[in-house]
């Protein structure tokens, strides 16, 4: 494992999207669909000029062979970040695991877990770092 610490420039990224996250769930508040809060993430990762891809397939290697399991990943920032959002009444460990193993599969360090329906988004933000 890479214990190295992050660079600048990712932890500048996670910075302009918990800010965004902030603004979004100021706008629309909790409970809502995941879907309309990753519409406007979306909207604001392009305000902020910093590129991102939506649903984005994440394959299975095994045996040297890319299997389409079906992942999908939220959203990918500047092919760096994977931010997994959610509108759950609460985060559980496999939500965090889901996101562990993203990251694994994806062979990036940082992702950013974001439950929309909570009361205050800060306690809705999890840094996940492998």
């Amino acid at each position: 494992m890479d214990f190295a610490p992050l660079p600048d420039k990712l932890n500048r990224i996670a910075r302009e999207i918990v800010d965004a996250a902030f603004k979004v769930h100021k706008a629309l508040g909790p409970g809502l669909l995941e879907s309309a809060y990753e519409a406007c993430m979306a909207h604001e990762m392009s305000l902020r000029n910093l590129k991102f891809r939506t649903q984005v397939a994440l394959p299975v290697v095994y045996e040297g062979a890319n299997l389409d399991a079906g992942f999908r990943l939220d959203m990918l920032v500047e092919e760096q970040l994977i931010v997994e959002m959610k509108a759950v009444e609460k985060v559980i460990p496999l939500h965090e695991a889901q996101l562990m193993t993203y990251l694994r599969l994806s062979s990036l360090r940082l992702g950013l877990l974001i439950n929309f329906n909570t009361r205050l988004i800060k306690n809705g933000i999890k840094r996940i770092v492998i």
